[in-house]
């Protein structure tokens, strides 16, 4: 497995839409170790997802992961969900705003509104067909990685950039946490 380079805020890449694959095409070596190293690339920045623009291919692949990630300690843990040409559905229109940040904007977070629960369909890494009803945090992340795969990112869909802060500002004046010492 391999570690990918992460595209940044900036890179065209991150604006285009990912193309659908065929399950054939899902099943191919060359997606399955493609989707192996997204995965390694996700866990080895603790992101609790990743798009497949954002290590410079486009694809409709998206992995999602949250197991004791420590850029989210709160956060629930969510299985190793591999999402390909999802499709998400709002089931209702309850929205949330939460905080968000990104392994493509890296140290920086803001307040992004989200629908609460989603019906997501996909296939998985075996190219079979998926439905899975996501709720809030879940939610949340489902939404932001199929946002990537349609060329957005959460600064997108922020309502007020005055809440956009660097990592240790938003720790500091926006958690209340002290920024420790390295």
């Amino acid at each position: 497995m391999a570690i990918l380079k992460v595209a940044r805020l900036g890179h065209p890449v991150l604006r285009q839409q990912a193309q659908a694959l065929s399950p054939d095409e899902i099943r191919t070596p060359a997606t399955q170790q493609f989707i192996d190293d997204m995965i390694e690339t996700m866990r080895e920045y603790n992101g609790a997802g990743l798009a497949a623009n954002q290590v410079h291919v486009l694809k409709q692949i998206a992995v999602i992961e949250v197991q004791a990630n420590p850029r989210y300690p709160e956060a629930p843990e969510i299985p190793l969900t591999v999402i390909i040409n999802p499709l998400v559905t709002p089931l209702s229109d309850e929205m949330d705003e939460g905080w968000e940040g990104c392994l493509s904007v890296p140290d920086m977070r803001g307040v992004v509104p989200r629908y609460t629960a989603v019906r997501l369909e996909y296939l998985d890494r075996d190219g079979t067909r998926q439905v899975v009803d996501a709720k809030d945090f879940f939610a949340r992340v489902a939404q932001h990685e199929t946002d990537h795969l349609d060329g957005h990112v959460y600064l997108d869909r922020m309502r007020d950039l005055s809440t956009l802060s660097h990592i240790a500002e938003w720790q500091r004046y926006w958690l209340g946490v002290r920024e420790q010492s390295d």
